[in-house]
């Protein structure tokens, strides 16, 4: 018994490229084919699909941001470096790190917060290019009747000669330990939205008309995740910030044809230096995985500088959790509910209350 083999390829019909052996055994001729072109075409471009969307899937999982502003990488200097920069909230954590790093960047800086001597503090720490020396201090509670932060307003305008506020950091906010919607008192219901929501408006308010008569101005607004998702524990808070969103995404649907510009910036759970502080994401629980208040505040100014409007910073699962309210809400909102007492309970006893556990009925202790 003898074989004779020969590999060739024809051309088949739907331009498919045969690949066909023959073979011949004694005089008998065997043909086989093997594959074709197009078959092997499509088995690339599923191998390739397969490996992006892997790839993707791993940069989710380690994100701490969302796509758009990941995608930036880094701070465009140009829009920082010689503005006028009025943070408030800066006597402590993300507010601090913020005017350590806008300082950094060659901003004219405008430091608020109640504690006058916090703000001293944080000033002679900061460098740069007006730093510490033309920083200048305006205590302020944003709680204040109208005529007070009138009196601020008038203040931050007339610090440099010349120019105006260019970018406001609203970074100042209220919240006491976390309770259920349920059990919130009427004091901590009014001390929440006199600082998360009606100061901060009529700071705004007040201050927009001197950015319109110059063409310009910029609201930085430090929200929260819990502005975009439910957040058991969190009633007020939640709704202090879902009112702020509400209020700044409008504000600038009304005036981005003239020159007013926002940014809405909500953060999950943030670590902070001094563990405690205003905002949501300050209270540091050991087992919680937590954005440093340091990459906050550098994502933070990479938005403002490059006019995002809206973005989110977190891990995971947060992050997971506000892409699915924003785009499939009934799962969104379905795993919210699943969790949502447990929750309550892992607060109360200290525990993370950011672990999948919660998911499946397990409280996972700090």
């Amino acid at each position: 018994m003898s074989w004779v083999g020969s590999v060739w390829a024809n051309i088949g019909s739907g331009s498919m490229i045969n690949f066909i052996i023959n073979s011949k055994c004694d005089g008998t001729v065997f043909t086989h084919k093997i594959f074709n072109f197009k078959m092997l075409t499509l088995l690339f471009i599923s191998l390739f699909i397969i490996v992006a969307l892997s790839a993707l899937l791993f940069k989710f999982a380690i994100s701490d941001g969302d796509y758009t502003l990941l995608s930036k990488r880094h701070v465009k200097r140009e829009e920082i470096e010689d503005k006028v920069v009025w943070i408030t909230g800066a006597s402590r954590g993300i507010g601090e790190i913020l005017a350590k790093q806008l300082a950094s960047l060659g901003a004219k800086l405008i430091l608020s917060a109640r504690n006058g001597t916090e703000l001293e503090r944080v000033r002679k720490q900061l460098t740069g290019k007006y730093a510490p020396e033309q920083v200048k201090i305006l205590p302020l509670d944003l709680s204040s009747e109208e005529d007070r932060l009138k009196e601020a307003i008038d203040k931050a305008e007339s610090f440099f000669p010349g120019v105006g506020v260019d970018y406001m950091f609203h970074n100042a906010a209220y919240e006491r330990p976390k309770t259920t919607a349920l059990d919130v008192t009427e004091e901590s219901l009014k001390a929440t939205f006199n600082v998360n929501v009606f100061g901060t408006i009529s700071l705004t308010r007040l201050l927009t008309p001197f950015m319109l008569r110059r063409g310009r101005g910029h609201f930085v607004v430090m929200s929260s995740a819990a502005g975009k998702t439910p957040a058991p524990g969190q009633a007020v808070y939640s709704a202090s910030k879902y009112a702020l969103n509400g209020y700044f995404h409008t504000l600038r649907s009304e005036l981005c044809q003239k020159g007013i510009k926002v940014t809405v910036v909500c953060p999950g759970p943030v670590a902070t230096p001094n563990g405690s502080g205003a905002t949501s994401s300050t209270t540091n629980v050991s087992s919680e995985k937590r954005v440093s208040a340091e990459r906050c505040a550098e994502l933070t100014i990479i938005a403002a500088s490059h006019g995002l409007k809206e973005v989110w910073i977190s891990y995971q699962p947060v992050l997971a959790v506000m892409y699915l309210v924003q785009y499939m809400p009934t799962i969104g909102y379905w795993l919210m509910d699943k969790v949502g007492r447990r929750r309550v309970e892992a607060a109360a006893e200290k525990g993370n209350t950011y672990s999948l556990s919660l998911l499946f009925g397990k409280k996972k202790a700090a």
